[in-house]
């Protein structure tokens, strides 16, 4: 969990209580609009039926995944070095 060391490492520290609350969710939302072109709550909306088991993450495939991962990596990388 490469990008949530660095986001827990490197942002949240700089944060108050209430913006914590969000950051993961936001964070996360910038990679799912990047790849899927949405954002998890839009999918939901759009796909309540599977939202009930689970999340967009949870029905793609494994190129998606794979580009999530290194979307997620690259992510990292520029938290650690304040690049936002």
């Amino acid at each position: 969990m490469v990008h949530t060391d660095a986001i827990n490492k490197y942002i949240v520290p700089t944060l108050t209580e209430q913006q914590i609350k969000f950051i993961y969710a936001n964070e996360a939302d910038v990679l799912n609009d990047a790849l899927f072109c949405m954002t998890a709550k839009e999918w939901r909306e759009d796909n309540p039926i599977l939202a009930k088991n689970g999340n967009m993450r949870d029905y793609t495939d494994l190129l998606h995944l794979i580009i999530l991962n290194n979307l997620e990596n690259t992510n990292a990388e520029l938290i650690k070095m304040n690049i936002k």
